[in-house]
């Protein structure tokens, strides 16, 4: 059976969680195969919400396996934190797996990512300072600790002392704070890993191991395409690599086992940290859209900058990651527009781009071509198919549709899990 790829179209927040959360009885694993606690989904199920930062959605759906996969860098105290407030709620965490192979963030690195960003001042990044750059930067330069490091604690101890006297000259000599005490942070994380060990395993072994029995996997990113350290808008990005290529390397399942990419895009376009951003409304219309879109972090709570939809970005991603249907979310933010725009193409010094400049000081430059569609004021919340929508509403899906150069599969119409349209199957072989 093959293995389905879920990501993200803009700049994050577009619903993945919801997304995931809808599929959860048609798949047996769903894998979250980037990122850290830097990111957050929300799912809404009945009158319950539920916020989860490092956990996979799938974890929501009793029958499903969670797993946390190797490209994922792990605080401990934070996924602790999150499988406890979850049981609490009866939510059961036990089968959850969680690779041997993904990277730790450690307390240095949380301390690096602070200190960092303010010594940037105004050209600061806008991390979320839980150390995740940090962290893929020592998993790159070879000096990162991975989770199987806490169950060898003379590894552990060595790995510490090394990487500490680098990281402890830094905090002295060039931040002027004290360093960190190795031995302290071995005691912290050698406690963390009696909690871990039940989940621990081999990941890529189980995952392919479902694959051969005819099992289902849900490969599911945090942040978006456009956050992608290769494919995003550098250096206003995270550290991995959200696109579906990324779900291989951080998954250890193989590309040819995979068979759908579905993309998550919002009916308007929001982004939080810094960096470009085209349709950025910065007035009363931005405002509007925030409020009404409830378009604060699920992770840090930040305020989310908001625009309208931007085909140029939507129609990148579905080139970047091969996308084969699209879930449109929150179209019923929009209702009560007399119109919509839509960003449709950008001017850089007089010149017309369809596609996204080459370059990020041209980027930085673009000045959106709007198309304007008719609004709707009715409230869609309760329409539970394409044809109950408003007769704008459903011209404005359809040349959404058109530009983005997939099919949109599935459209959300409010929060709740059954707030959802079903245009066709998000599945090609559902």
């Amino acid at each position: 059976m093959p293995a389905i790829v879920l990501v993200g179209a803009q700049w994050g927040d577009e619903g993945k969680g919801k997304a995931t959360d809808l599929l959860g009885d048609r798949v047996d694993y769903v894998v979250r195969y980037q990122g850290g606690n830097n990111a957050g989904h929300t799912v809404v199920i009945g009158d319950e919400s539920y916020a989860l930062h490092l956990l996979p959605s799938g974890v929501l759906s009793p029958d499903v396996v969670p797993v946390i996969g190797n490209g994922v860098v792990i605080d401990p105290k934070v996924l602790l934190e999150e499988i406890d407030g979850l049981e609490s709620r009866g939510v059961s965490c036990a089968k959850l797996l969680i690779s041997a192979d993904a990277h730790l963030i450690m307390p240095y690195h949380r301390a690096l990512d602070k200190v960092t960003e303010r010594y940037l001042g105004s050209s600061r990044i806008g991390t979320t300072g839980r150390g995740i750059g940090p962290a893929y930067g020592d998993k790159i330069a070879r000096v990162g600790i991975r989770v199987q490091d806490l169950f060898d604690p003379g590894i552990l101890a060595k790995k510490l002392d090394l990487v500490l006297r680098d990281k402890n000259q830094i905090f002295t000599k060039v931040y002027n704070r004290r360093g960190i005490d190795a031995k302290a942070v071995a005691a912290e994380y050698q406690e963390y890993a009696e909690r871990l060990r039940p989940y621990v395993a081999d990941t890529g072994l189980a995952l392919n191991r479902a694959l051969d029995q005819g099992q289902v996997v849900l490969l599911e990113g945090a942040q978006a395409t456009m956050l992608d350290v290769d494919h995003g808008t550098y250096p206003f990005v995270t550290s991995s690599s959200p696109t579906a290529g990324g779900a291989v390397a951080g998954s250890g399942v193989g590309p040819t086992r995979i068979s759908d990419v579905i993309g998550i895009v919002k009916a308007y376009t929001t982004r939080v940290g810094e960096g470009p951003f085209p349709t950025e409304l910065r007035d009363e219309q931005g405002e509007w859209l925030r409020k009404t879109g409830a378009e604060y972090g699920v992770t840090t709570g930040r305020a989310r900058r908001c625009g309208w939809f931007d085909a140029v970005i939507a129609r990148y991603s579905t080139r970047v990651n091969g996308v084969t249907g699209y879930f449109l979310t929150k179209l019923d933010v929009l209702s009560g527009l007399d119109r919509v725009p839509v960003c449709v193409a950008y001017e850089v010094d007089g010149k017309r781009y369809d596609e996204i400049p080459m370059t990020q000081t041209e980027f930085h430059h673009a000045v959106p071509v709007y198309e304007y569609f008719d609004g709707w004021w009715e409230d869609i919340s309760k329409a539970r198919t394409f044809d109950e929508l408003p007769a704008n509403a459903r011209t404005y899906i359809s040349a959404v549709q058109e530009m983005i150069k997939a099919p949109v599969c599935a459209v959300g119409v409010g929060p709740r899990r059954d707030q959802t349209l079903q245009l066709r199957d998000l599945l090609r072989n559902g």
